[in-house]
Order: C-alpha cells, then sequence, then structure tokens
C-alpha cells in the first residue's frame, strides 16, 4: 500500500494540472499561445483520475483501522468521521458535476465553457486543500497556505504541460512567452513562500539539518535540490530560447519544455514520498519511534541517538563535488546552446543535483 500511495501522488498532481491548463490556455485569446488540442476524453480521464487517486490516502487510512473493528465499519467510519473522507465524499461528487459538464459542454467552443470547468477545477483543489495535512494542524491557514500552493503549481505546470505535450505548432511562441514568464515568476515565487510556510507547519526551520537523519528530511532535501535544475530549465525556456526563436522562427521550442515536465514530474514523487513518511514534528521522538533514513545511514558512519545534532563542515572532497554540480549545470545550458539533444541536457541537470547530495551528505558531522 505505501508504494501504491507513493505511485499515486504524482498522477493525482498531473491530473489537477491538465484540467487547470487545459481551461487556462483556452481562455488566451488565439493569437498569444500556440494551437493545441486537448480532446474531452484527455479531460474525462484526468477527472476519474482526481476521483481514484485521492481516495488512495483514504483507503490507507481504512487498511491502518480495519483490524480493530472490520473493514466494511472502518470504512463508514472514515468516510463519515473523518475529515479525509468527508473530503473525499464531496471530491466524488463535485468530481462527477464536471465529469458530466465536460461531456455535454465542449470547453474549446466558449470561454464561459472554459470559467465554469476552471471554477470546478478550483473546489476539488480547496477540497484537496481541506483534508491537508497542514489544514489538520492548523485549520484554516494550513488549509489556505496548502490551496495557495497547490494552485500556484496547478496553474504554472498545467500552462507548461499543455504546450508541451498537446500543442499541434509553436505558432506564436514569443507572445506567449511574454505573458506565460511573468505568470510563471509568479507562480514560483507563491509555491516557494507557501512551501517554506508548509515546512514550518511540520518542523522548525532550524531543525532542518537536524531532519535528514529521518526518511522525511531526506525526502525534503532531494525535494528542494531538484529545483535547482528547474530554475536552469526557466532559464532556458525563457530567456535563451526567447533569442532563439529571434535568430531562427523556426526554431521548435518545445523539446526543452519537456524537459523541464520531467524535472517537475521528479518533484511531484519527491512530494509523494514525502507525503508518505512520518513527519518530525519532534525529530528525538520521531528518531525513536522509525527510526534514521536508511540513505543517511549510507553516508554516516557515526552513532545518532536522539539529542544528535546534524553540523556541516565542508572538506576537500565536498567542495570538489560542489564544483562539479556547477559545471554539469553550466553543461545543461551549454547543452541547449550547441543544440545537443534535450535529453544530455536533462541528464546533466540530474548530474548537477547528484553532486550536490553527496557534497552535503559527506559533510555531515
Amino acid at each position: 500500500m505505501f508504494s501504491i500511495a507513493i505511485f499515486s501522488e504524482p498522477f493525482l498532481y498531473l491530473c489537477f494540472s491538465i484540467l487547470i491548463g487545459s481551461f487556462l490556455m483556452q481562455l488566451i485569446p488565439s493569437s498569444h499561445r500556440p494551437d493545441f488540442s486537448v480532446q474531452k476524453g484527455v479531460l474525462m480521464s484526468a477527472i476519474a483520475g482526481i476521483v481514484i487517486f485521492s481516495f488512495f490516502p483514504v483507503l490507507q487510512t481504512i487498511l491502518y483501522l480495519y483490524e480493530d473493528i472490520g473493514f466494511l465499519s472502518t470504512l463508514q467510519s472514515v468516510l463519515l468521521g473523518f475529515t479525509i473522507g468527508k473530503a473525499w465524499i464531496v471530491t466524488y461528487l463535485v468530481s462527477n458535476v464536471l465529469f458530466i459538464y465536460i461531456i455535454w459542454f465542449d470547453y474549446r467552443k466558449r470561454h464561459l465553457n472554459s470559467l465554469v470547468g476552471l471554477i470546478l477545477t478550483f473546489i476539488l483543489i480547496l477540497l484537496l486543500g481541506w483534508s491537508s495535512h497542514a489544514a489538520s494542524i492548523d485549520d484554516w491557514k494550513g488549509f489556505l497556505i496548502h490551496s495557495a500552493h497547490f494552485t500556484a503549481i496547478s496553474v504554472w505546470v498545467g500552462i507548461l504541460i499543455v504546450v508541451s505535450w498537446f500543442s499541434t505548432n509553436y505558432s506564436n511562441w514569443l507572445k506567449f512567452l511574454k505573458w506565460f514568464t511573468p505568470l510563471a515568476a509568479a507562480c514560483f515565487m507563491v509555491t516557494i513562500v507557501t512551501g517554506l510556510l508548509l515546512m514550518n507547519v511540520v518542523i522548525d526551520y532550524s531543525d532542518y539539518t537536524n531532519s535528514w537523519i529521518l526518511p522525511y528530511g531526506q525526502s525534503l532535501l532531494i525535494k528542494h535540490l531538484l529545483i535547482i535544475p528547474l530554475i536552469s530549465y526557466a532559464f532556458i525556456n525563457s530567456v535563451l530560447i526567447r533569442r532563439s526563436i529571434l535568430k531562427d522562427p523556426t526554431f521548435n521550442p518545445i523539446p526543452w519544455t519537456k524537459a523541464e515536465n520531467l524535472v517537475i514530474f521528479l518533484i511531484f514523487s519527491a512530494t509523494a514520498v514525502l507525503g508518505q513518511q512520518e513527519p518530525p514534528h519532534e525529530i528525538e521522538i520521531t528518531i525513536a519511534s522509525s527510526g534514521i533514513s536508511s540513505l543517511f545511514d549510507l553516508f554516516y558512519s557515526g552513532n545518532i541517538t536522539k539529542e544528535s545534532i546534524i553540523l556541516l563542515g565542508f572538506n576537500l572532497n565536498a567542495v570538489i563535488l560542489c564544483i562539479l554540480g556547477v559545471l554539469f549545470l553550466i553543461l545543461s545550458v551549454m547543452t541547449y546552446i550547441k543544440r545537443a539533444p534535450a535529453f544530455i541536457g536533462f541528464m546533466m541537470n540530474i548530474l548537477s543535483v547528484i553532486s550536490y547530495y553527496l557534497a552535503l551528505m559527506i559533510s555531515i558531522q
């Protein structure tokens, strides 16, 4: 069940992004975006995916509790008595309304149809925020922060997914970049700010390095390191691609936006793993209950106790790895400049993340 839950969450994010991106892009004048085609069947599959993938946390709760009172009684109790269950029931009902709406009304024919679809999808995002871990800890504050965080991600990533995988051409790309670049930058800033606030709900900032001892902290670190190649792709897909199209109007930018999508999916996957770990509200207690991370144990040979404090002391090997990380990052940009395949640039970015990760791990004292 653990592995299924990890599998389901990235695809839940993907389903939301496809819906948000499709409805938003349809509201943009055709002269300011490339032509695209997201069929009704894709949107209907995304809605079905939201219902299915959002049920996995509910099922996980049921399987954790059912041995005491039986499966059916636990199912009824979780669906009707737990916030996560009640939120899923409303999610199921709203998803059915949106599913039927997509069948009856073609979002591609009228802007109003897209707007209604967008509103219904936003309601589903609010329901996800209602059942989130942050909301269970800090009620309204957690609900609002999680909803803002997820909305910003869905808008940014959704548009990127639509232009990357559903565009029928790459015309009007400069006009598209003119409005999408500032929008993506704003969404990125909201994501960073709300992400830091969400992290503080679970863990104190001063305990960030100490959390690396735990599986939760390791997942959080990897997620944060993956932001580095994301920034690299943001630079390529905004500044450099703009210059390339000005020099050559026939230049195809889509392979590079697809590579950015792959990095985002890795971040989604890291977030999914993060959601399945025990949150370290009290690191000492969490170490005692769930043990240390196997990844951390691989690099650290000292003894770990409840009172252990993680300090960083960079040595020669760590400095060399940091330099390698920078070089791989530069090479990822050079692969674009030299018109090498986008996959090579993607691998350079991944090697950069691995280098930074290893540098941090071998610096632990």
